[in-house]
């Protein structure tokens, strides 16, 4: 007679089935979906095995071990920090899904973790991890130790993202956690660029001499005792002292410990503790706004998008990843030396796909908007108020990083045809921008992670309108830059603000006439969750 199945199992189960369920509806949704998973998740294997291959043919090279050490390092810190800025991309990452139903934390935690081993990230993991382990063995002593170690720094570093998630689930899910995520992964991208920079100057130097790996190890030599990193190391350190290498496995199985009680410590807050958005609060609202705006529907629509923009996680992510953008790319121009204030143009043509997409942003509340639209008057109001909007604070960005780039470079000679050409552009991506979102627009997902742009089976209408409004206002923008070649080089300023302006206009007057004729299908994708 076979055991009871006990309650607690069924759950680990079914949340083991639930992971593996999301996972294959999500492939359901378009074959085009499908193809883009299957083919990245093959192109991340390959990259992720040639990565382990270079780090395993390191073996018995001097400071192996050490770089094996600096990619651990380099994995934990992407694997405790993503989850801050994407973690509601994985519906089975979201234990706030969950809290409602009558689970126990204890199985609760057993099958999320069970779970969250199943997918590419685990296997990637794993198989770069071996690589780095057979990178930094020291023969057949280290055999046992990697045999341990490598499947304890893979389940340390899982549970590690899932505490984090877990830990700051209420604020996550807030809307100033969303304003975190944002600028948090701006803060983050920066920083990877940094570490590029530096690892670069590191290693820069050994190319004449081979590679040269012995400028990581006072790095190393810290870092190869902070678990997880030291579960990894254990391989090489057997080579030398088998306690000491026992120790660093004891080091990794305690932090995992910690981590698992802090994980089960935050699913026992989030299922019992009241969440502090269903208190109702009062504030004073402030003095009205109204003065610094126009009159009319296109000083409402103006608020509305600005509103928008400042308060919808993904309007906010679109508007500071394009600035964010641009201030990478100049910082890395200015640490290597290739700084210019024709920069600047690029800041122009990003800030113009903020008219990308007008209405999708609206979601289901777009049929409200449509039934105000009674005539081609209002059409053409409505779209100058989303230009206002998005020019309100564009065209002041571009003009102070066209300042600060000039202060930085010297370059003032440069600054007029620079603001110029970055002003058309500018006016030229505004002006295709409402073209495509009244010809080619795109359903949002239902939820508001900043990270996702589209919903499913939207990926070709996401690159139409991306790429296609940038290569609409590049062309309308070059002849700004024939300008430049003929005419004095002050004369760009004021000629590059007219011919966007121009172009401005004429883009959503276009648009205007097309919208009512297309409301109808624009309303149904709008509504499209």
């Amino acid at each position: 007679m076979s055991a009871a199945v006990t309650p607690d199992a069924v759950v680990v189960r079914t949340l083991v089935r639930l992971k593996l369920r999301l996972l294959a509806n999500g492939l359901r949704r378009s074959p085009g979906r499908r193809a883009l998973y299957v083919i990245g998740s093959l192109a991340g294997l390959l990259l992720t095995a040639l990565i382990a291959t270079a780090f395993a043919f390191l073996h018995g090279h001097a400071g192996a071990g050490d770089a094996a050490v600096m990619l651990t390092t380099s994995m934990a810190i992407g694997w405790g920090a993503l989850p801050l800025f994407l973690f509601s991309s994985d519906e089975a990452a979201d234990p706030t899904r969950l809290t409602m139903l009558p689970l126990r934390p204890a199985a609760m935690l057993r099958g999320t973790l069970l779970g969250a081993l199943i997918g590419p990230g685990p296997v990637i993991a794993l198989v770069m991890l071996s690589g780095a382990a057979v990178a930094g063995s020291a023969g057949a002593v280290s055999v046992p130790f990697a045999v341990l170690g490598v499947p304890l720094t893979v389940l340390t570093l899982v549970t590690l993202s899932r505490a984090v998630a877990a830990g700051n689930a209420k604020l996550l899910s807030s809307r100033r956690g969303k304003d975190f995520a944002i600028f948090g992964g701006l803060l983050f991208a920066l920083l990877i660029q940094v570490g590029n920079l530096v690892s670069q100057s590191i290693l820069g130097k050994s190319g004449e001499k081979g590679l040269d790996l012995s400028p990581l190890e006072p790095f190393a030599a810290v870092l190869r005792w902070i678990p997880p990193v030291s579960a990894l190391d254990a391989g090489r350190t057997a080579g030398e002292s088998v306690p000491l290498a026992l120790l660093q496995l004891a080091a990794t199985a305690a932090l995992l410990v910690l981590l698992l009680r802090w994980w089960r410590r935050s699913l026992v807050d989030l299922m019992v503790t009241a969440d502090s958005s269903t208190l109702i609060t009062t504030r004073q609202v402030g003095r009205s706004t109204r003065d610094f705006f126009p009159e009319g529907r296109v000083g409402a629509v103006m608020q509305r998008h600005l509103r928008y923009a400042w308060r919808e996680p993904r309007a906010k992510a679109a508007v500071f990843t394009s600035i964010g953008m641009t201030l990478v790319m100049c910082v890395l121009s200015m640490v290597q030396g290739w700084a210019t204030v024709y920069l600047v143009s690029f800041t122009g043509m990003m800030l113009g796909l903020q008219m990308v997409n007008l209405f999708g942003m609206d979601g289901s509340a777009f049929w409200m908007v449509s039934a105000t639209l009674a005539g081609p008057a209002d059409a053409r109001d409505e779209l100058r108020g989303r230009a206002y909007g998005v020019l309100s604070y564009a065209v002041p960005v571009t003009v102070v990083l066209s300042l600060v780039l000039a202060v930085v470079t010297g370059k003032w000679s440069e600054w007029p045809p620079a603001l110029g050409l970055a002003l058309a552009g500018l006016g030229a991506g505004v002006g295709a921008g409402a073209l495509l979102s009244v010809l080619a627009p795109f359903a949002l997902p239902a939820d508001s992670n900043p990270m996702r742009n589209a919903a499913p089976g939207q990926g070709g209408l996401v690159m139409l309108n991306t790429f296609g409004s940038m290569l609409l206002a590049a062309l309308i923008a070059s002849p700004v830059a024939l300008l430049m070649l003929v005419l004095p080089e002050w004369t760009v300023l004021p000629g590059g603000l007219l011919y966007g302006a121009l172009f401005a206009v004429l883009g959503t007057r276009l648009a205007a006439a097309r919208l009512l004729e297309r409301l109808p299908e624009i309303l149904a994708t709008a509504i499209e969750r």
